[in-house]
């Protein structure tokens, strides 16, 4: 594979792109904290009217977006303190850092739950579907395909009644978050950030000399994909080259709770991957190409995530005491399907990641 490192001495680049990048950042920040408390987060009706208006647990569409810019924007710039940590007054960024990640993580959870029940539930349509048997069909299958059936419907109510109770339970969480001195302090910070940005003495002496900090500032921007590809490295990419690994599925719904093992290593590249995008982002600002190829890898990595994270709650649902055994069969069923999307997702990433990078304007 070829991969493209960045050139710690190619490109021009400013000594205070880090900074422009973090203002724009914070100002998106703050932009979205306004627009979702201007549409009024906690508003909208109950859950049956929210889902058919296809809006959200926080009451509008507008909400939504606002909270999902939040996100977006409070991962950015908790992703370039950490990139460029050198270059930044420590103590700030080390107190910001992980008061971020609390932030952008409870709100995602929200989403997470809704998009996680909707997977589910539409992987169950599809695994009982009425479809007809071929003639030749043996009459285990058949029976097994309506015992599925028989068990999918109760399957999906008792998934229904597990997802929409940790979802509710989130946005509870983000209300309560949003009010908090604890966010308050996050806003007042970011708020701050907007206007001045705490760079090391060296990194500004540097900045207004010769140019030594934007040398660093590639050299820091390198060093994340450097990070990303051993990582890269690291996965078993001759296995996942094979739409079918039997060996991530042979535990099946073990009594273990903990999530697989295999999984964490690929949870950790899709972070440094966005790791290395947000550098890319500061390195080139509004020049950035496009790389299809870390898009398309990006995508594949997210699929996983979801999948993963799909499966483990199948497995959990299936744990729950004294349900039917064809609750449980379709539970089973259910939890191996998403597992085979983890390793579809796996294949796809192999795919785009030995691939040439081809960028477009």
């Amino acid at each position: 594979m070829a991969q493209q490192h960045l050139d710690p001495t190619a490109g021009p680049v400013a000594g205070d792109a880090l900074a422009a990048y973090l203002r724009a950042q914070a100002t998106e920040f703050l932009r979205a904290l306004r627009q979702h408390r201007e549409t009024g987060g906690a508003a909208g009706g109950g859950p049956a009217a929210r889902a058919q208006s296809g809006v959200g647990e926080n009451g509008s569409k507008e909400a939504v977006d606002a909270a999902r810019a939040l996100r977006r924007s409070a991962r950015r710039i908790s992703g370039t303190l950490h990139t460029f940590r050198p270059l930044l007054d420590e103590g700030w960024s080390e107190t910001m850092r992980p008061e971020l990640a609390w932030l952008s993580g409870t709100l995602a959870r929200e989403h997470a739950y809704g998009s996680r029940q909707e997977r589910l539930l539409a992987a169950l349509h599809r695994l009982s579907g009425s479809a007809a048997f071929p003639a030749q069909a043996t009459s285990d299958v058949r029976q097994e395909k309506g015992q599925l059936t028989v068990g999918a419907a109760k399957a999906g109510a008792l998934l229904e009644r597990q997802l929409t109770l940790a979802r509710t339970r989130a946005h509870s969480a983000a209300l309560q978050a949003l009010g908090s001195s604890r966010f308050h302090a996050v806003a007042d910070n970011v708020a701050v950030l907007a206007s001045e940005v705490p760079l090391t003495p060296a990194a500004t002496t540097a900045s207004a000399t010769a140019g030594t900090a934007s040398a660093g500032l590639k050299s820091l921007a390198a060093a994340a994909e450097d990070r990303l590809c051993d990582a890269v490295t690291a996965l078993p990419l001759v296995t996942a080259g094979h739409p079918y690994n039997s060996e991530a599925l042979v535990h099946g719904l073990t009594a273990d709770t903990a999530p697989q093992p295999q999984d964490a290593p690929w949870h950790q590249v899709r972070l440094l991957l966005r790791l290395h995008r947000y550098a890319r982002e500061v390195l080139f600002g509004d020049d950035v190409i496009l790389d299809v190829r870390l898009l398309n890898a990006g995508k594949a990595l997210d699929r996983h995530r979801d999948a993963a994270e799909a499966a483990a709650a199948a497995a959990s649902a299936a744990r729950t005491p004294r349900i039917a055994p064809a609750t449980a069969y379709a539970l089973g069923v259910l939890h191996a399907d998403q597992r085979h999307e983890v390793e579809a997702a796996r294949f796809t990433f192999q795919r785009a990641w030995m691939r040439e990078t081809v960028g477009t304007p």
